[in-house]
């Protein structure tokens, strides 16, 4: 699925998707062997494989649900 980060006023990462219309913010960040998973407020883990290091916002990326 597709997900657009950015950063919020707060400074705050947020997520937001636009096929299920939600935006959460991220509330933890961990590096798994497959890529960085990020976990919303709403409690989806959400996956990347392609994030590079230092990010690029506003961007899309493409990302699987991992709950």
């Amino acid at each position: 699925m597709k997900v657009m980060l950015r950063r919020a006023a707060t400074g705050n990462l947020v997520a937001y998707v636009a096929k299920k219309d939600l935006e959460e913010e991220v509330v933890n960040e961990t590096v798994t062997d497959a890529g960085k998973v990020l976990t919303l407020a709403n409690g989806w883990e959400l996956e990347f494989s392609n994030l590079g290091e230092p990010l690029t916002l506003p961007q899309t990326y493409e990302a699987r649900r991992l709950q």
